[in-house]
């Protein structure tokens, strides 16, 4: 039976497997993305005691204790601020990168019986991530300045520019995130190894120590980690530190460019398989 010329016909094509984003797809789903993020948010804080004072808790116990142990014992230096607000100032902008790796990383497994039912751009589920990170930066930022302040810092103009930097820490994060997702639909230890791969990040991005105290030879090889690059921008960007230098920053966005579309591409080459192994 032919359908009537009036009757509107849906065609259904096979989505196309070049790896890269299909933006035309993503803006179509936008309002499920957005779905997706506010019941992460809502699940995230329901039933809590104490709800969003999490987010503003996590940053400013572990300042405490960076400051007793590395400002106050280790003495370790921080560009002369002190050290609650150095430790404070990478600590916000880490937390929300390190959030965003660890629910991308997961973000599969998480929704598996969506993935499993329901036909949608399975790439909203990496980028969904980002809000509820987010929503948590927004209030621990908010905690950020108020101790800036208190230890009678000056908030400089060039924090229109911190929003860039946690960008280059967003980007980071979800590619190396959906890197992670893809294996660990396959293999179940991801979510056993993430806390300890983000404790070495930790580390690894300048969040104890400023970048420029470590030794010439080595800045070039650290700022392979666009994390210390985005972090000493950051701080700069709202304290006036020394900014970062140009071969850090260069690097930065160069790996962070690399990681994220390396990411993406690599989840959008295993999305036909995610359905048949969950």
């Amino acid at each position: 039976m032919l359908s009537s010329p009036d009757v509107p016909i849906t065609t259904i094509r096979p989505a196309r497997r070049s790896g890269l984003p299909d933006v035309r797809e993503l803006w179509r789903a936008r309002d499920l993305a957005l779905i997706l993020a506010w019941r992460d948010v809502k699940v995230r804080y329901k039933q809590s005691l104490i709800g969003i004072a999490w987010a503003v808790l996590q940053p400013l116990l572990t300042m405490v204790v960076f400051t007793l142990i590395f400002g106050k014992f280790a003495q370790l230096p921080s560009q002369g601020l002190p050290y609650p607000v150095f430790a404070m100032l990478n600590l916000v902008p880490w937390t929300f990168m390190a959030g965003v790796f660890t629910l991308t990383s997961g973000c599969v497994l998480t929704n598996r019986v969506l993935v499993q039912k329901v036909h949608f751009p399975l790439l909203i589920l990496p980028i969904a991530c980002i809000l509820v990170p987010l929503v948590d930066f927004t209030f621990s930022f908010a905690v950020g300045l108020g101790i800036t302040w208190w230890y009678d810092v000056a908030i400089q103009p060039t924090i229109v520019y911190a929003p860039l930097f946690l960008l280059m820490l967003g980007m980071t994060a979800i590619g190396l995130g959906s890197f992670l997702a893809v294996i660990n639909v396959r293999y179940r230890d991801v979510p056993y190894a993430v806390p300890f791969l983000v404790q070495l990040w930790l580390f690894a991005s300048g969040v104890i120590y400023a970048a420029d105290a470590l030794p010439e030879k080595y800045i070039t090889i650290a700022s392979l980690n666009p994390a210390i690059g985005a972090i000493t921008g950051f701080r700069w960007a709202v304290a006036g530190t020394p900014p970062p230098s140009t071969t850090m920053l260069g690097l930065g966005v160069l790996m962070t460019v690399i990681f994220f579309f390396g990411g993406l591409w690599f989840y959008r080459r295993a999305e036909p398989r995610f359905a048949d192994t969950l």
